[in-house]
């Protein structure tokens, strides 16, 4: 399995406090249509913390039944509790995601040491392939190179990291010390055509929720070693990209979705409703771009 593309890492639409199961299936499909590569459901963008365990494992058997086979879906199966990825990342597995999307365990700050064995321990517990996913800013800690390097030669379905750290010297260091069939994924919209140049296959993008077609294209080119066209089409984008992150994900998301009436706009505390500032200047973004 490659994860070359562009993958969306979905929100999870709510309806007076509930998953809105119809807007998610609306959702897919238009990520399908657009040419998207896969699906991530639950991560951060999908407001994974405020989610219980059943709701959790109802949104990606949702998004693995609404796929049907059609685009990859990397389920979010992360968590700061190693005893709960495990169990997460089997389920996910059970229910028929093609792959999972690890975050580093967040708060609790272990060592290089502690990482590994906590990946470790999912990787021997599941058989689909396991992509890390290091941002720091949200979790405090840095996944060490020398720990992707290890965990990759030690664990075989552990085939593929989301780089989220903001840096592209990052990518250049993973892929001198990886080997050419460890992916590298960013994790940045903004950042996936300077860590394409330098070596990453592809992006889980927030963005491609509203513009699943424009972001698919953008991966599509740089690919394909057409830098002018992909870099046209981030220029284009850029203000967009930023302004999606004016205030905590997927809050300027779900209001964008919200004002193309894929959903409402309604996100769990502690995120609440966008301020009146940004939403003019996200706004103001978007029907620049006429969205």
């Amino acid at each position: 399995m490659t994860f070359a593309g562009a993958h969306t890492a979905l929100v999870t639409p709510f309806r007076d406090g509930r998953f809105d199961k119809t807007a998610f299936a609306a959702l897919i499909e238009t990520q399908i249509q657009g040419g998207i590569t896969g699906i991530v459901p639950v991560g951060t963008t999908g407001e994974s913390p405020t989610l219980d365990h059943e709701e959790h494992m109802a949104v990606i058997a949702a998004a693995v039944g609404m796929a049907a086979g059609r685009c990859l879906v990397i389920a979010g199966t992360g968590s700061n509790c190693t005893q709960e990825a495990v169990s997460l990342t089997v389920a996910a597995q059970e229910a028929g995601a093609d792959a999972a999307l690890l975050v580093a365990p967040y708060y609790n700050k272990p060592s290089p040491e502690g990482l590994y064995r906590h990946y470790a321990a999912i990787a021997r517990a599941a058989r689909i392939p396991l992509v890390l996913y290091s941002i720091p800013g949200r979790c405090g800690i840095e996944i060490p190179v020398e720990t992707v390097v290890r965990l990759a030669k030690d664990f075989p379905n552990i085939t593929a990291i989301k780089e989220a750290g903001g840096s592209v010297e990052r990518v250049n260091q993973l892929r001198h010390a990886l080997p050419d069939s460890f992916e590298i994924l960013s994790g940045d919209d903004s950042l996936t055509l300077p860590f394409l140049a330098a070596g990453a296959c592809g992006v889980v993008s927030v963005a491609s929720n509203l513009i699943p077609a424009e972001v698919a294209a953008l991966v599509r080119h740089a690919l394909a070693g057409n830098f002018p066209l992909a870099l046209e089409a981030h220029r284009r984008l850029y203000p967009l990209f930023k302004d999606l992150f004016i205030e905590p994900n997927p809050v300027p998301l779900k209001f964008a979705l919200a004002r193309a009436g894929a959903m409402t706009a309604d996100v769990r505390l502690p995120l609440c409703e966008l301020g009146s500032a940004s939403a003019a200047r996200l706004t103001q973004t978007l029907e620049a771009l006429g969205l």
